[in-house]
Formats: structure tokens, C-alpha cells, sequence
């Protein structure tokens, strides 16, 4: 039976996870391609030899999504696999209509197919979109298990942007292991919190290499979500984190519903932020797609470190980037206390340069507020170059920085720079200490 030719449509995530597990040593596949897309500047690489096994002794190029059908035709493609994560279900099939009508098959890979068994216990935590509060549950759970005495190791969902086979394995465990591994804002958003609670992290591109050094020091697992995918390890305790300001999206994003439907603990965060129609409508689309599970409500507190400093004043707000790129968002947890505080949002978008005013294009909701997104130096110095624009153009007070990370470690600016974070706080039973009891 000869090889099947395949194309990985990808955002350095899933697709190369796919083919670690999946196809890399299976003489049934020939990957031809990736194509990447979402996140800038990943495009133009290879999956290098080193990586890419002995089967790839020229490595694996990485294509830009928009050859795709130029590719199916020269490379005589037999089969497009969908690797990445939040984007709507119509967004899925159109892709796979442009597969079909240039003559190759399409495929979704699934959770048995490329998920890893570890030797400890594994407690995952995802969403069914970017931006509903998976890290505030990641730290929740890691801080429940530790005070029961628990060595937890975080695994995160890949973030490769930058050498691949030098990014294959990462352990996080100090602050100086982010400079180390030259991570980018988007990276040290995910890292950072866990390493301040005192915890260890790994990230990287081979995840059974990963799996391999983590269970060593590990009672227990927690893999920490990307997007809105489901988890690269089989796991004993599925978490689901569901987002009442975008009701319905739970049961109209891939793979957010498979997310959903899979989870043993659905948790609806920011509950005292929703109307309660949303509630409601999130309620019954949980109560449809998966009665089973145990459902905890939730919110998250947000805590500004000197409130005084921008009550009432003119503010520039940051918020998580790929909450508002990825996640669709208009605002978050910064444009909330902004408003609670009775501070005037100055909004950067016309003093936007570079890959930010790019960003404000591409993603037209983020009207107000500024994403922080730093995927490259270049697009960190944009970052804060149009923080600099804004304040010498507007008479602005302070930065109020809602990213997970202390912003102000990366970058230095006009003005104060006045940190609000946020943590996951369950509301009545049940929760979460009593369902890692029962686990």
C-alpha cells in the first residue's frame, strides 16, 4: 500500500504535535507541508531534519495557509489534516470545501489517536474559547493540590515560535529560565504566573519528550490549555471552562464543543459579569451537550496593585492579547475595572505603528484598548512605541496593564505603569477544592 500524501494545516501547535504522534514514524504517511496561520511570522520555516525524523532528511517546509490549494496541486496532496484551534465551526468547512474542490480528502485527527498515557495522574484544564479563564484554573487546581501536599508540574499548550529543535523540551522554574528561552510576551503571559506561585512549567514542540521529563517530578500532571484545544495527554480528571459573555460560542467553535462534551468538570467563569439570560442559555447548552458533568460557578476578581493611582485619570488599557485576537473579545478584565474605577479610556488605535496598527486592522473589535501582543522584538518595540505616541499625543495618567505578566519588567514607558490581575474564585458548591478531594 503506498504512502499517503499529507498537507498539516497548522499555528505551531497541534500540527506538529499531530505529526510527532501520529505520523511521523508511520511509513503509511508522507507529510509534504505545514501551513501556518494566526499567529505572526511563522510562516517561512522548516520543521528541521532534527526534528522531523529520518524519514525527512530535508526537514519539512512550513507554508504561509493561503498556498494551500497551490500546494495540494504540485505536491500531488491525497489528504488535508485541520490542526489548529478557536475558530468557528463554518470557519472549519470552509477550509475543508477548498481542500475537497482541489481534490484531496479532509480530515480532523481526534483525542484517541493523539493523546499520550503518562504514568502519574493527569488533571487537564481547557476552554471552549481563548480568554474564558484557563490559567486562573490551572493556578486554582495547582494551588488546591499543593496545600494537600501534591509536587505538580504544569505542562503548557505549545508556543514554538521561535527555533524548534532548540524549543523541543523547556522547563520553567525561575524568572531567569523566560530570558534563557527568549520567550515572547504571549509565552511569559502563560509562564510567569505559574513560576511567581512557586511552580514549575514546561512547554515545547515534542510532547512525549516533555511528558517523559515532567512525570519525574511530578505527583501529578496539569496540563494547561492553549486556545480552545482539547489536551495532548489521556487524562483522569477533564476541566472545561466556559465563558457566559459569549454564550453559545461553547456549542459553535472548534474544538471548543468537543472541549465541552468530553469535560468532567464544566466550570462557568465570570458569572457576576454575565447577565443572567447569558447564564441561563449557558446552563441549558452545558445541560444538553454533557449532563454529566459537575458544573461550578465562578468568577474573577480583579485586584488593581495601587487603585489610587488611576481612579478617575486618564488611562490607557492593556489587555491579553490573544484574549481580544484569537478570543474575539472587545475587552477584558482592564476595560472592566477601568470603568469601575471611573477612569477615561484613551484609546491607542490612531497612534498605532507597525504590526500593532496591523493588529488593530486585522482584529477591528479591540477599538479601545491595546492588545499586548509581542509574538517578536520587533513587535514588542511596536508595542511600546505606540504606548509612547499616545502619551506625548493625549494627556494620559498611567497604563493600567490587565496582561498576566508584569508588563513593565518587558517595557518602560511615560508614565505609571499600574498592574490589575486576576484570580479564579469558586462561588458556593460545588467546588473545586471539593471535587480534587473526591479525585
Amino acid at each position: 500500500m503506498s504512502e499517503k500524501r499529507v498537507l498539516i494545516l497548522g499555528a505551531a501547535g497541534r500540527d506538529f504535535h499531530n505529526f510527532l504522534v501520529a505520523m511521523r514514524d508511520n511509513p503509511a504517511y508522507r507529510v509534504v507541508a505545514f501551513t501556518a496561520t494566526q499567529i505572526p511570522d511563522i510562516a517561512g520555516r522548516k520543521m528541521p531534519a532534527a526534528m522531523a525524523g529520518s524519514r525527512y532528511p530535508d526537514g519539512i517546509p512550513i507554508e504561509v495557509e493561503d498556498k494551500m490549494e497551490e500546494i495540494i496541486r504540485d505536491q500531488k496532496v491525497d489528504e488535508v489534516v485541520f490542526a489548529y484551534s478557536d475558530v468557528p465551526h463554518e470557519y472549519v468547512m470552509h477550509i475543508a470545501s477548498r481542500a475537497l474542490a482541489a481534490g484531496a480528502s479532509f480530515r480532523l485527527m481526534g483525542p484517541d489517536e493523539t493523546m499520550i498515557k503518562a504514568k502519574v495522574p493527569v488533571i487537564s484544564v481547557c476552554a471552549v474559547r481563548t480568554g474564558c479563564g484557563k490559567s486562573q484554573t490551572s493556578r486554582r487546581v495547582v494551588r488546591i493540590l499543593r496545600a494537600k501536599g501534591k509536587r505538580v508540574v504544569a505542562i503548557r499548550h505549545p508556543m514554538p515560535y521561535g527555533d524548534l529543535v532548540a524549543q523541543s523540551v523547556q522547563r520553567f522554574a525561575t524568572m531567569a529560565d523566560m530570558d534563557t528561552h527568549k520567550c515572547t510576551i504571549e509565552e511569559r503571559e502563560e509562564y510567569e504566573p505559574h513560576v511567581e506561585a512557586g511552580a514549575v512549567i514546561y512547554s515545547g514542540v515534542d510532547y512525549a519528550k516533555i511528558l517523559e521529563a515532567a512525570q519525574k517530578e511530578a505527583d501529578v500532571i496539569l496540563w494547561d490549555g492553549g486556545n480552545n484545544d482539547f489536551t495532548f495527554y489521556k487524562s483522569d480528571l477533564e476541566i472545561a471552562v466556559v465563558d457566559p459573555l459569549r454564550a453559545g460560542h461553547e456549542l459553535t467553535y472548534h474544538p471548543g464543543e468537543t472541549v465541552l462534551r468530553r469535560a468532567n468538570v464544566v466550570i462557568v467563569n465570570k458569572i457576576k459579569q454575565a447577565t443572567p439570560a447569558a447564564v441561563d442559555q449557558i446552563m441549558t447548552n452545558i445541560a444538553k451537550a454533557n449532563p454529566k458533568a459537575t458544573v461550578i460557578k465562578a468568577a474573577s476578581p480583579i485586584t488593581v496593585a495601587d487603585p489610587a493611582a488611576v481612579k478617575g485619570k486618564r488611562v490607557i488599557v492593556i489587555e491579553d492579547g490573544p484574549t481580544l485576537t484569537h478570543g474575539g473579545m472587545a475587552i477584558g478584565a482592564g476595560w472592566v475595572v477601568a470603568q469601575e474605577l471611573g477612569c477615561t479610556v484613551v484609546s491607542p488605535r490612531k497612534y498605532a505603528v507597525g504590526t500593532i496598527k496591523s493588529t488593530y486592522e486585522k482584529y477591528s473589535q479591540t477599538e479601545n484598548i491595546l492588545p499586548a501582543m509581542g509574538y517578536s522584538d520587533a513587535q514588542i518595540a511596536d508595542l511600546k512605541a505606540t504606548i509612547a505616541k499616545v502619551c506625548e499625543s493625549e494627556k494620559v495618567d498611567a497604563v493600567l496593564s490587565a496582561t498576566p505578566i508584569d508588563l513593565a519588567k518587558l517595557i518602560s514607558v511615560p508614565v505609571p505603569m499600574i498592574r490589575a490581575t486576576y484570580e479564579l474564585e469558586e462561588i458556593g458548591s460545588p467546588n473545586l477544592d471539593e471535587v480534587l478531594a473526591k479525585f
